[in-house]
């Protein structure tokens, strides 16, 4: 599971950008496309193999960070005379413009994610797909898997279908947005519907026992540039042609938790197809051991998030709330028990025991975000299969044993990227405060070295490693740090206890 997740406004020091890129070379990231896959993208986006399903007529909607312009999602919303919903979510088609065997296939599973850098994204395919031809962007007609889920009045699962269609999305819509219109009763029904459904979904996922961990993302803002006294009370550059930055960390809001519901109902929808049919591919987690929920409930009580001890670690997880500080630690600790997750492979009907992911808390699959993530083309192509009742298609069968390495192989580096960058970001930021005291929480503690672990400041939003000399660091506790080194170049931010 990925550390925490970092998003860059505009800060372009000349350091962070040096050792960003260093960290590129470092990690042999692939960035530019070979010239026959280039070709192959381009001959592709021209002439895709377009379904006979023409499902155009439904006014779908995508909803994405304002920037993105690889829209792998379009769904509309819609009630039943039964009382119940339909849900129809489109998939972006991405088998539509890949030829299996080709050098664009054989480049994605060289990639096998897209990777995320502060400074910009590294994409699974070239632009002319991921963010053209094949991306659902408004008002263009596009090959996608259309899912069609029936839920009853509770939000329950009662038919499920998906098959190749021609949509078109009616609207790019954002998470701020999103909210404001739902929270303004401006929103017309299909979206309306998404907080409807979502909240459903939710109760629905507390009922199994599933998690959805909320977050707070790091975010880098910049400072007032007016000569004002910026949050950290330090004289702020009256030029605005000199601006200064600093970290901060952003909630999410309640409609990122409604859309992502969205996701895991089709995921699990997706398993189930999957398992009926015999062959898949399941995105699995074990349940965290005990020792692990011991010690971050030792964390709870240190930071005052209330953990009765009839209550479950999952339901905790859900009362936290991410803007109060202090929850945002635990829920930042939180993401040590989601370690372990993988992709299991099964065929000839032998499906693996357990076969669960723990947060889900029910059979689960990738299978929609084909444009960003190698299996969930392969998922998507069995699910369409099952529904058929036709044999998965031999080049998908050929593939899925090998699939499981690649995918962690690629989840390796994903993750070296973001902790790296992480890391990288907060040196740039803070390499002109070092000796200065900040107010900390202590989140982790290593337990072969008590003197060395892990700090998470308020202000400004950093997770930062900590080296206490012969002091046993206190595991959940406030404490005053100094910072003590800041060098982006070695990825390095230290603190020690003041």
């Amino acid at each position: 599971m990925p550390r925490r997740h970092i998003h860059v406004t505009g800060a372009a020091e000349a350091p962070l950008r040096a050792a960003l890129r260093a960290l590129r070379t470092e990690l042999a990231i692939p960035e530019d496309f070979p010239p026959a896959v280039l070709a192959e993208a381009e001959a592709a986006a021209k002439a895709p193999r377009l379904p006979a399903h023409d499902a155009t007529d439904l006014p779908f909607f995508t909803v994405d960070p304002p920037t993105s312009t690889d829209l792998d999602q379009a769904m509309h919303l819609a009630r039943r005379a039964d009382g119940g919903y339909r849900v129809h979510y489109a998939i972006a088609d991405v088998a539509a413009f890949v030829t299996p065997g080709s050098a664009l296939d054989a480049e994605a599973h060289r990639r096998v994610l897209t990777l995320y850098f502060p400074d910009g994204r590294i994409p699974l395919h070239p632009a002319v797909l991921s963010e053209g031809a094949a991306s659902l962007l408004p008002g263009e007609p596009r090959p996608a898997l259309l899912w069609r889920i029936d839920l009853d009045a509770e939000g329950r699962r009662v038919a499920t279908d998906v098959r190749r269609a021609l949509v078109r999305s009616r609207a790019k819509l954002d998470y701020a947005g999103v909210q404001r219109q739902i929270d303004s009763g401006t929103a017309e029904e299909p979206l309306a519907l998404l907080r409807e459904i979502g909240r459903l979904r939710e109760a629905l996922e507390a009922e199994r026992g599933g998690i959805s961990l909320n977050v707070p993302e790091q975010e880098i803002v910049e400072q007032d540039p007016r000569g004002e006294r910026g949050p950290d009370h330090t004289d702020v550059p009256s030029d605005p042609h000199d601006p200064t930055y600093s970290l901060a960390y952003r909630a999410p809001l309640p409609a990122d938790g409604w859309n992502a519901q969205i996701s895991l109902l089709t995921g699990m929808a997706a398993a189930d197809l999957m398992t009926a049919a015999g062959t898949g591919i399941l995105r699995t987690l074990p349940t965290a051991p005990d020792g692990a929920v011991a010690r971050l409930r030792r964390s709870a009580e240190a930071l005052g998030v209330p953990w009765p001890h009839h209550v479950s670690y999952a339901d905790v997880v859900r009362a936290a709330d991410p803007t109060n500080p202090r929850h945002a630690a635990f829920l930042q600790e939180c993401t040590t028990l989601l370690r372990g997750a993988g992709y299991t492979v099964f065929t000839d009907g032998h499906v693996p025991t357990p076969a669960v992911h723990a947060a889900v808390a029910d059979e689960y699959t990738h299978c929609t975000a084909p444009l960003r993530r190698l299996v969930d083309r392969y998922a998507g192509e069995l699910c369409v299969a099952a529904v058929a009742g036709d044999e998965p298609p031999e080049w998908v069968r050929a593939a899925l044993p090998a699939l499981p390495d690649e995918m962690a192989a690629g989840s390796r580096r994903a993750n070296a990227v973001e902790r790296e960058s992480v890391d990288i970001v907060e040196a740039a930021l803070m390499r002109e405060r070092v000796g200065e005291v900040f107010d900390a929480y202590v989140i982790d503690v290593k337990e072969r070295e008590p003197s060395v672990g892990t700090v998470h400041l308020d202000d400004p939003a950093v997770v930062a490693r900590i080296e206490g000399g012969a002091t046993r660091l206190p595991l959940g506790e406030w404490l005053r740090v100094r910072l003590t080194e800041a060098d982006p170049g070695a990825a390095k931010v230290l603190f020690a206890p003041a």
